[in-house]
């Protein structure tokens, strides 16, 4: 994948790890910066709390909770992580984020995530371009079989979001996960590569 030389001048320019090299996916509006999870986790272990926030657009309960993990280790024997942080083009600025954060090696599946931090970048369209490069890279580049989604049942944008992009309803999980110490149900969506491949047949 083709990298923008200018584009990554100017972020060497303001990131600490100038011998990092970032692989990025480009879209219309964005530029998709892939975070490794190695690269994540040394991100984390060797950066101010400052640098972090400001690098991965964190704040700071959410930088506690990710030193954490990066001291347990993101990978296990089947397990493992791959982001991008979703740049503006016009701004160059960091606004959210869009990846894998549970992929399942052995099995070629991985759960997508995605969030949107800058309030003035919502309601635009650029989650759903950002996922549809984020879904394409998985089935083409990571060679996966299945991309799935774990929603909260009243997180209706963000079901309308996958399921705009071909995802289909799979079931609801009851008391799946904690959130501020409170079991919550969710939602799961998968996308099979099989539909994946029909759908761009369709689009063609």
């Amino acid at each position: 994948m083709e990298c923008n030389a200018s584009f990554l001048g100017v972020l060497e320019k303001e990131f600490r790890y100038r011998e990092m090299e970032f692989e990025q996916l480009e879209t219309e509006r964005l530029y998709l910066r892939k975070l490794t999870d190695e690269l994540y986790e040394q991100i984390l272990k060797n950066s101010s709390d400052e640098e972090i926030m400001r690098e991965l657009n964190l704040d700071a309960g959410e930088v506690s909770k990710e030193k954490t993990k990066a001291i347990k280790g993101f990978s296990t024997f089947n397990k493992s992580l791959l982001i991008f942080q979703l740049l503006e083009k016009s701004t160059h600025k960091i606004i959210g984020w869009c990846g894998f954060h549970t992929w399942y090696l052995d099995h070629d599946r991985a759960e997508i995530g995605y969030t949107l931090k800058d309030e003035q970048a919502k309601r635009k369209g650029y989650m759903s371009e950002a996922i549809s490069a984020v879904v394409k890279y998985g089935f083409e580049e990571m060679k996966l079989k299945r991309i799935e989604a774990f929603i909260e049942p009243n997180n209706i944008p963000s079901i309308k979001l996958v399921q705009g992009l071909g995802f289909q309803k799979e079931g609801h999980l009851r008391n799946h996960y904690q959130k501020n110490g409170k079991l919550e149900d969710s939602v799961i969506y998968g996308l099979l590569l099989e539909e994946y491949h029909l759908s761009e047949k369709k689009m063609r």
